[in-house]
């Protein structure tokens, strides 16, 4: 195992996984974990060396007149009205797609490299592996070397501020198998998978800049993901997003009037009502919000005060990678499609965890937001007018409906 400046390996990942280093051709960090006993032990090991002949990625770029022009690295403005820092990264429009209509790639970035195929342009230098992190290719926020990070204004007016997006974009490559699905994984490929959440927390918290880090999963077609292989993200932001900074003000506000922690009294109070719990282990309990949102939601939430993922302790970690599969397995058995055998659920889970340097942070506590725009199996919700103008949501649901079906699917106690 690798050594590095903050990630301190538990006992099962001393033993079962192997973490191995690398750069890509174009300068960007990779990692392989592998938990394949015979990587684990040396007795194989990984490809490191990227065959692909890629420009720097900080490189100078052409033009459309064909000048040489400096890297255009993504700015982030500042909305007046609501304090919000906006990315705007236009890299982005070239990457490529292999999900739905508007796919552009004919081969998937994502997958281990096939000798003799003629897409050779992945982002895997091995030809198999079993769970990788890298940097992204196309990041919406980076860190450019040597550029200018100060603060300056649109259009020379104070009203509209302007920085350098520097922060940071890893995408994590949950298994080889392209056509896979996040809910078939077995628990012990998920436990790697928390693994690398862990590993990345602990890590990227120590570099300059980040403030928030924030992993997370887009899975189906119609929440829009753009590469179709069972894979996650880790957004590193050099500020905090307005989602966490509004409950960073709810739970700080709720500490100084009541010397509590808002976010296990919410769930110590669930516990107590027991009708929205839909599931709990040792370690984690998922359950219904009372004020759900969305026609499928599911809070996930430890036992015991954590702050961030790299806080977890071995048990934990293996109660949430059997917890996250049982979610994941019934959430696709949520609609009844007639068959018996559901869908492939379209969703979001979204790790909100505490802030790195924000003194806020001693009041907050680690949770998963897991949610799904389908209301039907033939039925989406759309953010209409209520929801995408005002933010002011109408549920198309109740909690009690939507905990009701995942009591119909198993068990609430899965240990």
């Amino acid at each position: 195992m690798a050594t590095f400046a903050k990630y301190q390996p538990g006992e099962y990942a001393k033993q079962h996984i192997r973490i191995t280093a690398t750069k890509l051709s174009d300068g960007r960090d990779f990692f392989y974990l592998d938990d394949d006993p015979d990587y684990v032990s040396g007795k194989k090991t990984r490809v490191t060396v990227d065959p692909r002949e890629l420009a720097y990625r900080f490189a100078p770029q052409l033009d459309a007149q064909g000048n040489e022009v400096p890297y255009a690295a993504p700015q982030m403005r500042q909305d007046p009205l609501t304090g919000d820092w906006i990315p705007m990264a236009t890299a982005r429009m070239n990457r490529p797609i292999t999900a739905g209509p508007g796919a552009t790639a004919v081969g998937n970035p994502l997958a281990a490299r096939k000798p003799g195929d003629p897409y050779q342009d992945g982002e895997v230098p091995d030809t198999d592996y079993n769970v990788v992190v890298f940097e992204n290719r196309f990041p919406s926020m980076v860190n450019v070397p040597n550029a200018d990070g100060s603060l300056q204004f649109v259009n020379n007016n104070p009203l509209w501020e302007k920085k350098l997006a520097s922060g940071r974009c890893e995408v994590i490559c949950f298994d080889p198998n392209e056509t896979g699905l996040p809910a078939d994984l077995p628990v012990s490929r998920l436990r790697t998978v928390v693994e690398a959440w862990a590993f990345r927390t602990a890590e990227i918290s120590q570099m300059e800049g980040i403030e928030q880090i924030f992993p997370f999963e887009n899975h189906g077609q119609e929440i829009g993901v753009s590469l179709a292989h069972p894979h996650g993200q880790v957004y590193c932001y050099p500020f905090i997003a307005p989602k966490l900074e509004q409950e960073l003000q709810h739970t700080q506000q709720y500490f100084e009037r009541t010397g509590g922690n808002l976010l296990r009294d919410i769930m110590n109070a669930e516990i107590e009502a027991q009708e929205r719990v839909v599931m709990r282990n040792h370690s984690w309990v998922a359950y219904v919000p009372a004020a759900a949102r969305w026609p499928l939601e599911v809070h996930v939430a430890p036992v015991r005060d954590v702050l961030t993922l790299d806080e977890l302790n071995d048990q934990e970690r293996w109660d949430l990678a059997q917890m996250y599969s049982t979610l994941l397995r019934r959430g696709n058995k949520f609609f009844d499609t007639g068959d018996g055998k559901g869908m492939d659920l379209p969703y979001i889970a979204a790790w909100h965890q505490a802030p790195i340097h924000d003194s806020r942070r001693e009041n907050y506590r680690l949770n998963l937001q897991f949610f799904s725009f389908r209301r039907a199996t033939n039925k989406i919700k759309y953010l209409a007018g209520s929801e995408s103008g005002m933010a002011a949501w109408i549920s198309d649901t109740t909690p009690e409906l939507i905990a009701q079906r995942f009591h119909e699917l198993g068990s609430v106690d899965i240990a």
